[in-house]
């Protein structure tokens, strides 16, 4: 069990991911857990949903904190860096989950010398399946950095890299769930064309999709690999790979990881840009 105090700037998706995480990992008891949001709501459901500490003060919540994750939206992150910073403590650990924002503008917010991890999650943390990246600052240790893996961990599997690999991971697994629901549609769609109910082909391309990945991660056999075993000559599958790399789709998925790489770069310059300042 983590013995430290976890304060959560914000209540979002992502925070009340990370708290259920916590929770049900057994890393932090309820009494270790402090959320603070502007939504009086929101508060309410979670203190009810996980009996945690809750607060609509974010200078109460940094002063009572060990690690403070920064689970606000992009757009209002300098808003509340400016407010909260100089109530950061240099024993304290910043955790950021808010995409697209660099260390550099995140530490220029901060006292001088402030341990900072940058962190890239993605949705499926909130079924505890989550794929999430993280990149120590310029003063994390790698007791910091053990720290916030163990965080991570809680709702999914974590690789630790370079900060300037983090647009790429973005692109990938932070943008892949949208691509793997647009599949999911897409497969469902063609067993509703071929006579199965919609419900019925819904879930089966669902299970087939979290089957596929979970044999994947089981076995750390190659894709190509589990693909030819299910090919068999003149069969069935091999007849939709066939139509499958006709219509592109191995050179479309790698574009659309490239193209929301080049957006994510796109959007952290221009969030580096606003917080360029040291205030």
């Amino acid at each position: 069990m983590m013995k430290k105090t976890l304060g959560f700037l914000g209540a979002g998706n992502m925070a009340a991911a990370l708290v259920k995480g916590l929770l049900h990992s057994k890393l932090v008891p309820p009494a270790g857990i402090i959320v603070s949001d502007v939504k009086a709501e929101r508060l309410a459901s979670l203190h009810q949903t996980h009996g945690i500490r809750t607060t609509s003060d974010n200078h109460e919540l940094v002063r009572t904190s060990d690690v403070v994750v920064l689970a606000v939206k992009p757009q209002v992150i300098d808003k509340v860096l400016e407010a909260v910073g100089k109530d950061i403590r240099p024993d304290q650990l910043v955790v950021s989950v808010a995409a697209g924002v660099p260390v550099s503008a995140i530490e220029n917010r901060l006292p001088d010398g402030t341990r900072v991890v940058r962190s890239m999650p993605n949705t499926p943390a909130t079924a505890l399946a989550g794929a999430t990246a993280i990149a120590p600052g310029t003063h994390a240790t790698d007791e910091d950095l053990a720290v916030a893996r163990a965080i991570f961990e809680a709702v999914g599997r974590v690789v630790t890299l370079d900060e300037t690999l983090l647009d790429a991971v973005t692109g990938l697994s932070g943008s892949g769930p949208a691509y793997v629901m647009l599949m999911i549609e897409a497969l469902a769609d063609g067993g509703v064309k071929v006579g199965l109910h919609r419900d019925t082909a819904l879930l089966l391309a669902a299970q087939t999709v979290f089957g596929s990945a979970k044999l994947l991660l089981e076995t750390g056999e190659h894709p190509g690999r589990l693909k030819d075993m299910v090919t068999s000559p003149g069969g069935t599958a091999i007849a939709g790979l066939h139509t499958l790399e006709s219509g592109g789709l191995r050179r479309t998925l790698i574009d659309a990881v490239e193209a929301a790489t080049m957006r994510a770069q796109a959007l952290g310059e221009q969030m580096a840009k606003k917080m360029a300042e040291k205030k």
